[in-house]
């Protein structure tokens, strides 16, 4: 069984990141939990991207103009980034404040939301929203740009309360009406977007949120109860102020970062699996003046968290983002780039283009027979391949443990090594037996690599690894 720091440390830049080797796992451990904690919550702390020199060697990342290279950059980025949390969090909005490539004028105003996420993810969620409201994808994905005072979309209005902030209800109680709805949508008339002209050789050049004061409703407006001439800022600043607010954002990072929710729509008439938890990032949200940061602070260092080991199914971005991590693939742009991230899409996730603006569910869901082969697949031939860097120290790492190791050695050290995974006592009994099976582990015969790559291998074709 894996060192209890270990195994804690494991869990935190899973669920915080995308994982991370043993060997980073040891040198966090040395620095402490807590001083990890804040490291991942203040990135700037730590080297970002260098992007410019990316496009040097990936030239068609430039313009940004198709969905594939959109896909590659940003999973090259998490796979590759010094800031885990930065991505992970950009990550966690993208699945909430949602876009996508299906309806998208331009896909560069898409990455420029994720670097609003990556910079504003972290801070006053009032702030986050007012950006979002202004932001040319997300005014053109929901329309609000054809909304005017005399022919209403309610498309934005609605989405911002039910998807965005509030959600339909809680404790068996709505958070809002069809009024509230409309009376939203006629605040944000007038907010709209210039056109992102075309400019050749270059590409075009990126649209902006303009505000037509001519084209907004200027009546007065009743809105969760409070009543006057209100504009969109005026409309986010009631939203940000409801206790449901803090009660939808609470469940989002629980679901997110500790252990799987029942699917979004059920929590009007579904309690939290952990009421006092979300109580205290509920407190925290306004505690905070409605700062994530801090929310994720309390969350982090909390005992729910810490004991919500393999309480989560893996994303399809976690999956593959971490296993390439794990073995230390990919650290530059090259030739598969492409292939290697497309596992995301047939896993069931197509990253910059969610199903539906609720996004994606989550959890148990993203497991069918389909997706399974392709995880286990996927999986099985990174950590099955002895030349890549990352399971070469592995094997070399077990192999440094002396002239042999036993059976019960190699698979306790192989679930270390893969980040402190459990397996149910007949599950491992029956690795076990497969390892003894094979003959006495001689770690310096040529047959010691393979046996290691057959081991993790097995391992991750386990229920078990599934979770993180």
């Amino acid at each position: 069984m894996a060192d209890k720091d270990i195994a804690l440390m494991a869990h935190l830049m899973r669920r915080a990141g995308f994982g991370a080797t043993y060997e980073e796992l040891e040198t966090r451990v040395a620095k402490g939990y807590e001083a990890t904690v804040e490291e991942l919550l203040n990135p700037e702390s730590q080297p970002a991207i260098e992007r410019d020199v990316l496009m040097r060697v990936q030239p068609q990342w430039v313009s940004q103009a198709g969905i594939e290279g959109q896909q590659e950059e940003w999973t090259f980025r998490m796979i590759n980034t010094k800031r885990p949390l930065e991505e992970k969090i950009a990550l966690f909005w993208h699945q909430i404040l949602c876009t996508g490539h299906a309806k998208c004028e331009y896909p560069r105003q898409q990455q420029i939301e994720f670097d609003m996420f990556r910079t504003d993810g972290f801070g006053n969620f009032e702030n986050l929203l007012q950006g979002l409201a202004k932001d040319p994808a997300m005014v053109f994905y929901l329309d609000n740009c054809m909304s005017h005072k005399d022919a209403i979309n309610e498309n934005w209005g609605r989405e911002l309360l039910e998807l965005f902030s509030l959600g339909v209800g809680m404790d068996g109680h709505a958070n809002y009406s069809e009024d509230d709805v409309k009376e939203a949508a006629r605040a944000f008339t007038g907010w709209t977007v210039t056109n992102s002209i075309p400019r050749y050789p270059y590409g075009k050049y990126e649209a902006k949120f303009i505000y037509d004061n001519n084209d907004h409703d200027e009546e007065e407006k009743t809105f969760l109860g409070e009543t006057g001439n209100w504009n969109g800022e005026d409309i986010i600043k009631i939203i940000a102020k409801q206790p449901a607010t803090a009660r939808f954002i609470s469940r989002h990072l629980y679901n997110f970062f500790v252990a799987d929710e029942p699917q979004v729509p059920a929590w009007e008439n579904t309690p939290p699996l952990d009421p006092e938890m979300i109580k205290a990032l509920e407190d925290e949200y306004f505690r905070s003046n409605y700062d994530i940061r801090s929310m994720l602070r309390v969350l982090f260092n909390s005992d729910s968290f810490k004991n919500a080991r393999f309480a989560k199914v893996k994303s399809p971005t976690e999956t593959v983002v971490g296993t390439m991590r794990l073995v230390g693939d990919f650290d530059t742009p090259k030739p598969g780039l492409n292939a290697m991230v497309l596992n995301i899409r047939y896993m069931g996730q197509d990253l910059l283009n969610p199903p539906t603006v609720e996004g994606w569910h989550t959890g148990r869901e993203w497991i069918d027979s389909g997706t399974l082969v392709e995880r286990i697949n996927f999986t099985a031939d990174a950590v099955g391949n002895t030349s890549l860097p990352g399971v070469r120290n592995i094997v070399n790492r077990l192999g440094s443990e002396g002239a042999t190791i036993s059976s019960e050695r190699l698979v306790d050290g192989c679930l270390d090594m893969l980040g402190a995974y459990e397996l149910a006592e007949e599950t491992r009994t029956e690795l076990v037996a497969l390892a003894q099976s094979e003959g006495e582990l001689r770690t310096g015969s040529e047959e010691f690599a393979p046996r290691v790559g057959q081991m993790l291998q097995s391992i991750v074709a386990t229920t078990e690894y599934l979770f993180n």
